[in-house]
């Protein structure tokens, strides 16, 4: 029995060498999200049991949040889930701990403000904040503006990984009063 056991834990890391698993993002295309080119995906979660109702556009980053294609509340009540396509377009950035709900479709050039419920569909060339998500700006006065101040604030060039102890503290002292600009 034991000399079965090791047998396959064996197997396992020899075939796990030889194709190593897939990635979650792998995994999420396998059964049917679709993204387009240059797709950032960092530490969030996209509905693994309706990802095939999930189309994201190219250019588009997430950043440790959760895109939801069913609504299970109604499960209890009607015994069934709630489920919606969620199509988010090109150059799309969806900030830190937001949530976007099903049955939302994100236009083009949209930036979702960390801590974000995206509850219903949001325009092109929007800003969106907040629980419920509303419009609070539009993205291309948001850059225009962001663009005029790499004249006057400071901009730092170090990628984060490779800043020296005496970059951080000159940026630290830099930004006492007022924020800059990061590579």
């Amino acid at each position: 029995m034991l000399i079965n056991r090791v047998i396959t834990a064996v197997s396992i890391r020899i075939k796990n060498k030889l194709r190593p698993p897939k990635s979650e993002l792998e995994q999420l295309r396998d059964r049917g999200l679709k993204y387009g080119k240059n797709f950032e995906f960092y530490n969030s979660l996209i509905d693994q049991g309706h990802c095939w109702l999930v189309e994201i556009g190219d250019d588009v980053t997430i950043t440790n949040s959760t895109i939801l294609a069913h609504d299970a509340s109604t499960k209890a009540y009607i015994g069934k889930s709630k489920i919606g396509k969620v199509k988010i377009g090109d150059r799309v950035f969806i900030g830190f701990n937001s949530v976007v709900l099903c049955n939302v479709t994100i236009g083009n050039d949209v930036i979702v403000a960390a801590g974000s419920i995206v509850t219903r569909s949001i325009p092109d060339n929007s800003i969106v904040a907040g629980n419920p998500a509303r419009v609070i700006g539009k993205t291309s006065e948001y850059i225009e503006k962001h663009k005029a101040n790499l004249a006057i604030k400071p901009v730092f060039d170090t990628y984060w990984p490779y800043k020296t102890q005496e970059q951080i503290q000159l940026i630290q002292e830099e930004l006492q009063d007022d924020f800059g600009y990061d590579e």
